[in-house]
């Protein structure tokens, strides 16, 4: 499946907009991640606990919403968004959207 955050895509023709699909995926941080990725902050270094979180969070929200754009008949989903946020007390939850416009377009 074609995902892509631009409007349409080069050299291919929309047939059928089939309307709005998402994906969302919230994810809870590990206590022992927290706690090194605060040490990793600290001493200036990146945090790589949160920085896998963060990606498989996104893998997921986009997988969602490509399966809900495959079961209404689509082969791509265009003018995809991607939305982070962090939930609960002192941002121990991590949330990523994505939403885009499932289509049909020409082989």
């Amino acid at each position: 499946m074609i995902v892509t955050t631009t409007p349409n895509i080069e050299g291919k023709k929309v047939l059928k907009y089939l309307g709005l699909v998402s994906g969302e995926a919230i994810l809870g941080a590990n206590i022992f991640k927290d706690f090194f990725a605060g040490i990793r902050d600290i001493v200036g270094g990146r945090s790589e606990a949160y920085e896998k979180e963060l990606r498989e969070a996104k893998n997921i929200a986009i997988r969602e919403m490509c399966d809900q754009a495959t079961a209404l008949g689509g082969n791509a989903v265009i003018s995809v968004d991607l939305d982070y946020e962090t939930l609960g007390q002192g941002g121990s939850m991590l949330m990523v959207s994505a939403s885009g416009t499932a289509v049909i377009l020409e082989d």
